[in-house]
């Protein structure tokens, strides 16, 4: 709800503050008063295009203040602020600033955070609907008829929502796979020769490592088998070696019995012969290990060399070689099973969109229940409004299945023809803004138990009707504000003898300076401006009684 405006330096608005309540609240003065500065005011705050033109002439900027109730707490309006990082505490009101400048800028804030122009017609269409003679949002636009429509009917889309996600999921699914069996298909040859090659090659993970390691080593063992033959050789030569050792020790052993030095010398002896012994054990065993094959160290290099052309040749590090084995083995076997998974895929699809379809035509089944009974009421408040000669009829019918959507497989729009015999066009296509007024006012008040009302302007609903229509139209204004807020500017006593409050437009001239002004009229004040809307410049008795009886509701 709206709860305050503050306008300064538009047009000819040099300062205003208006505070608003609930309910129904009129706005009358003059012709050229000013009301639609007003509204252009309100519409600059709501995101409307900042023009340069409503700055006050000798000032350098507009601005406009509004303030409006705290958003719901889980409402589509907190959503929207919290999605934009605006932050409001709980139980602050919602404060929209917006500036204009002179030169063309304009800076817009929510709560003293900045945002965007688009942000803030986002947030301002949550907040406030005008209905006005060239008015193109709201209820005429038929992108939200569909959405009406089932608030009237009191119908949630989830069901279809969920079905629609899961159809598109397996269609999505299937073609992915169709891609896929096709891609697969064209690289049959080269998937069979690469298996093929892959598989004789049998590559290993680590493989290349453990062969470089190895030839590595065999060529060092090459390298180190001449010196080891000789080493070994001096163990076995005639003029010395491990035998000589051996040779000496026999005959020393047999000299030593009674002589100290020779038995220690023997015992010296022994100590080489069992240390030599070890060394040529282990010189044995390194002449083993550092055995140069060059057959092995052949075909370790050749098996090296084809290991690592595979990988440039697949563009894959060799140790990738066995897994790339494994992924185009299992290419090569979706060739083969991919028919049966096409089947399979493609039976589940046609089971997504059957299960859509029964919850889109069970969906459809309740919004043409609702929208006979929609149609039935707002029929029912076109006669008192003199449009009993106009019909009004919400259009349902199937869409091409490329547009179905989450929302079902309609295409919803209200209807209207205001002339007997006058086929039936769109809502929006009204010739007259008065009769349009009149139609959105219709379904308003048919949707108004329904529909999530918020504040709602309406400028001269009334235009071109006066006596019975004109008071048959401030009746349902009045019905429609029990539960919403409404602003309502109009020219009709009638209409304005409904308000609850009235506020007066008046635009008053100091020499060459014109400026307006709005305030809020006592009951007498709505008395007094009641009787000039009634008899005009001249304010008669006999229009202060007709006034009188107008706000007595007699």
């Amino acid at each position: 709800m709206l709860q305050s405006l503050s306008i300064r330096d538009i047009v000819l608005i040099e300062a205003l503050d208006l505070e608003f309540g609930s309910g129904l609240t009129v706005l009358t003065g003059e012709t050229g008063a000013g009301k639609s500065i007003l509204l252009d005011s309100l519409g600059l705050a709501l995101g409307n295009r900042a023009d340069s033109g409503l700055v006050r002439q000798g000032t350098e900027k507009a601005q406009v203040t509004a303030s409006f109730e705290p958003p719901a707490a889980g409402s589509r309006l907190a959503a929207t602020l919290a999605e934009n990082d605006i932050d409001i505490e709980p139980g602050e009101p919602l404060i929209i600033k917006r500036s204009v400048k002179a030169d063309g800028g304009s800076r817009a804030f929510i709560n003293d955070q900045p945002c965007s122009a688009s942000l803030l017609r986002a947030v301002g269409s949550q907040l406030i609907e005008i209905h006005g003679q060239h008015d193109d949002r709201g209820l005429i636009n038929p992108k939200g008829h569909r959405a009406l429509l089932d608030i009237f009917a009191g119908v949630e889309g989830a069901a279809v929502a969920s079905a629609f996600d899961a159809w598109q999921d397996a269609k999505t699914a299937l073609e992915r796979a169709k891609r896929e069996q096709e891609a697969a298909e064209n690289d049959r040859d080269y998937l069979e020769h690469s298996v093929a090659e892959l598989s004789k090659f049998a590559p290993q993970p680590g493989e290349e490592q453990e062969l470089a390691l190895e030839r590595a080593t065999m060529m060092k063992g090459e390298k180190l088998t001449g010196d080891l033959e000789a080493i070994r050789a001096a163990f076995d030569g005639s003029n010395g070696g491990l035998a000589s050792l051996r040779s000496a020790a026999r005959r020393l052993d047999m000299i030593a019995e009674d002589h100290a030095l020779l038995k220690e010398a023997l015992e010296s002896l022994d100590r080489a012969i069992i240390d030599a012994t070890d060394a040529e054990d282990k010189l044995n065993a390194a002449a083993d290990a550092l055995s140069f094959d060059p057959q092995r160290l052949d075909d370790m290099e050749t098996r090296l060399f084809d290991l690592r052309g595979l990988a440039r040749k697949h563009r894959v590090e060799p140790d990738k070689l066995s897994d790339l084995l494994d992924e185009l083995q299992n290419r090569l076997a979706a060739i083969s099973d991919g028919g049966r998974s096409l089947e399979e895929l493609e039976a589940s699809l046609a089971g997504a969109r059957k299960s859509y379809i029964a919850a889109a035509e069970d969906l459809r089944a309740k919004r043409a229940k609702a929208a006979k009974a929609l149609d039935r009421a707002v029929a029912g408040e076109l006669a008192p409004l003199k449009l009993d000669a106009a019909r009004f009829e919400t259009l349902l019918e199937e869409m091409p299945e490329e547009h179905w959507n989450k929302s079902g497989m309609d295409r919803i729009e209200f209807l209207i023809s205001t002339n007997p015999g006058a086929p039936l066009a769109p809502l929006g296509k009204i010739a007259s803004g008065g009769e349009l007024s009149r139609f959105i006012l219709a379904l308003k008040v048919a949707l108004a138990e329904e529909y999530g009302l918020k504040t709602i302007i309406f400028d001269e609903v009334d235009r071109g009707v006066g006596g019975a229509v004109a008071s048959a139209i401030g009746d349902r204004l009045s019905r429609l504000s029990s539960g919403a807020q409404l602003l309502v500017v109009t020219h009709s006593p009638q209409v304005a003898s409904k308000g609850d409050a009235h506020m007066l437009i008046n635009k008053s001239r100091s020499g060459t300076v014109s400026r307006t002004d709005v305030r809020a009229l006592d009951d007498e004040g709505r008395r007094q401006e009641i009787a000039r809307m009634l008899s005009g410049a001249d304010v008669t008795d006999e229009a202060r009684a007709q006034a009188d009886r107008l706000l007595e509701g007699v």
